[in-house]
Parts: structure tokens; sequence; C-alpha cells
């Protein structure tokens, strides 16, 4: 269940951050951070303390007092009482930025005009017309966009996908990827607003984005189906999303794919919540059932079972650093990364490579970005609600 893997996350941040700090590099880049909120010490600020090739030097909180305590408690050089004072300091180099969804865009590209290269939190935009718009702003500008969908670089997930692209268990023939929060998002939680761009299919992005990673797929062929569960104190925002459609993979075969996502998930007889339900994907080929279980936040926990259709035996694996992707790479941790590294630290290592004019290891680009909000925004009309509202 999201939440709960997220909480884990924050304290195996916090544990890992008594680890040794590496020596910073003389060039070392210098990360700006627009908002306080409860995800930056595991997505930002404890992957910048080990890694040398990055200083946490100034934050921004639409309040003073918020972004002094911040930036004194994580070790920010400065601070700032507005994301504007932030952006106008010519010493940062490059911003995270996890300002609410329906703020995305609007900060973004101000901070591209700014001149700086910058780490979107997901999901991208508010919409598909916001994500072409910031994609082609940053492009022309010749800044360094990136959408943090961290789990897309954390080799399980490589070791998942070289799994489904052996040829050894055959053709994919469909996806099943569930993303729950049980206990649910309180009531109040910006995850609710409307105009702030919230929504079950938006906090939950990752099912979608464990779907067409798994498939390589751009848009979907066709929605098949999508139901909403409406939030009952406004109706525009979906509670539950379960949608159901068809993507080509790239050899041109049909994948039937279903999603659920649901951030009020019910407790079992009103009582129990479903703290076990992580994150997870079901792809089913030709030979074999494959699970890959807490794909969000594999640095945690995960295992990826294999269940051979014929036998019915099952094989399970896990991997934590190394693997398909990582395994040739020296990074600033050694070859292949550190087992301890979470999935946000091993995004970082990327982006940081691409700001120093290196390959990185893997990438989420432009493209795959503007196709997961159209797809979003697919389901929304589908399902007979409202795109979520946009600057552009």
């Amino acid at each position: 269940m999201a939440l709960v893997v997220q909480a884990y996350t924050f304290m195996y941040q916090y544990a890992n951050s008594w680890r040794p700090s590496p020596k910073k590099q003389s060039d070392a880049l210098k990360m700006g951070v627009l908002s306080a909120a409860q995800i930056n010490p595991a997505a930002a600020f404890h992957p910048a303390e080990t890694h040398p090739g990055v200083i946490p030097y100034a934050i921004a909180s639409r309040d003073e007092s918020t972004a002094q305590s911040t930036a004194k408690k994580y070790g920010f050089k400065k601070h700032y009482g507005s994301y504007e004072a932030l952006l106008a300091d010519p010493e940062v180099d490059f911003v995270y930025i996890s300002t609410p969804n329906g703020l995305h865009y609007e900060w973004a590209s101000k901070a591209i005009k700014a001149g700086k290269h910058v780490l979107l939190e997901k999901p991208f935009t508010s919409n598909g017309a916001e994500a072409e718009a910031i994609v082609q702003e940053a492009e022309q500008a010749g800044k360094i966009l990136m959408e943090a969908f961290h789990w897309q670089f954390h080799p399980a997930a490589h070791l998942w996908r070289s799994i489904l692209e052996s040829g050894q268990y055959g053709q994919i023939i469909s996806t099943d990827a569930k993303m729950t929060a049980s206990p649910g998002v309180p009531h109040g939680d910006i995850r609710w607003q409307f105009d702030l761009a919230g929504g079950s299919i938006m906090d939950a992005t990752y099912a979608l984005s464990f779907t067409r990673y798994a498939l390589r797929a751009a848009l979907p062929q066709k929605i098949l189906s999508a139901v909403a569960r409406p939030y009952d104190k406004d109706p525009r925002v979906d509670a539950a999303m379960n949608a159901t459609m068809l993507f080509n993979t790239q050899q041109g075969q049909s994948v039937h794919s279903r999603v659920y996502t649901d951030i009020a998930r019910s407790w079992i007889g009103g009582v129990v919540p479903r703290i076990w339900e992580l994150p997870q994907i079901e792809v089913e080929t030709e030979k074999a059932v494959i699970l890959f279980y807490n794909a969000m936040m594999p640095h945690l926990y995960h295992y990826i079972a294999i269940t051979d259709k014929s036998t019915g035996k099952t094989e399970y694996k896990k991997l934590y650093s190394g693997g398909p992707i990582w395994g040739d790479v020296e990074t600033s941790g050694g070859k292949g990364g550190k087992s301890f590294w979470s999935t946000y630290r091993y995004q970082l290592e990327a982006f940081v490579s691409k700001l120093q004019g290196k390959e990185p290891a893997c990438w989420v680009t432009g493209e795959e970005s503007i196709n997961q909000m159209k797809t979003i925004d697919q389901i929304y009309e589908a399902a007979g609600m409202t795109v979520r509202p946009g600057k552009v």
C-alpha cells in the first residue's frame, strides 16, 4: 500500500543518512529545491548527501520560517521565502520541483526561463497539453528536464524488463497493474483538490507507468473501458479508477492491460487496512505469469515471481545493484552502484550524469512523459470525467 511504503522509505533514507557523506567534487552541481514537501528528504535531500557531485544549496518555501528550519536541518547553505527568489539565485544549477501537481508546469516553466535544469516530480504536469509545452520549452532553452519516475532507475526494474524481453517466456498477452492507499489519503490533502490536478490516476500514476514501461508503449491503441469511483466531497476527482486498454508492443502485438488505482481503499470489515497491497504489476506471457511486487519502492523490498504455466512452479528473483543496465557502469559509488541506494539515489546518479555531459545509464524522455500524461487524459475522458485543468 503506497502510503505505508512511502513511510518506510522515509525511515530507510533517514537510516542511510548516517552513512559517511563523500567529499564533494570541486565542480559539484548546486541543487535548489522548490517547496518543503514531505517527499523531499527521501527524494532529494538524502540522495544529494551521498552524491559527491551534488551540493544541497538552496531551498524555497512560501513560508520563510519553514524554509529556514528545513535548510538548517538538512544542511542547505541558503533558504528563501519565495520560489522566485531561489530561481533568481545565479548559483543554483538545477532545481528539484515537488510542488502540488497543478503547479508543476508553472514552476518548471519559470525555472527553465531562469536558466535552470529541472528534475520534476510525477505526475509530470496536469495534462498532456502542458506536458508538450514544457518539453518544448526545455528543448528551445537548451535545458535538461526529466520527470522523476524514480522506480525506473532501480536495478530491479531493469531485471524485470530484461526477463520480459528475454524471449524465454514468449510474448506478452496481458498486464494488470495496481496501486492503492489503505489507509487512504486524508481528507483535505492536496491530492483531493481538482484545481491542483488531484485524483487517483494522477497520484497513483505509477501503475500506468509500470504498464507502459513493461511494453515500451507509447499511447494506447484504444481505451476499452474506464470506470471511476468519484470522491464523495468532489465528484470531479476520482478516488479510484479502473481502466482497461489495448496497447501495441514494439513487435506489433496487441496487449490487454488493466490499471487499477485507489487512494481511499476500503478496509476489510471496516477495521483492517490493506497494508500488504504494495504497488505491483502482473504480466501474463505465453508461458508464464510474472509478478513484480513493490515495483514502486524496490529498494525497501521486492520480488519478481515467475510462475511457469505448464508446471505451476514459481521462481523468485531480486536485485539491488548492478544488473542489465548498471552492471558495467562506473558510478559515483563504484561499479554498478550500491545495494543500499534507493530508487531516488539511482535516479539522481543518472540525472547528474546527464548534466555533466555524460550519457546516463537510463533516462525518462520527454516523449515518454508526454505520452504518460496524454494517456491519463484519455482515461479521464473515457470515464466521463474532466481532464485536469492546466495553464496552456
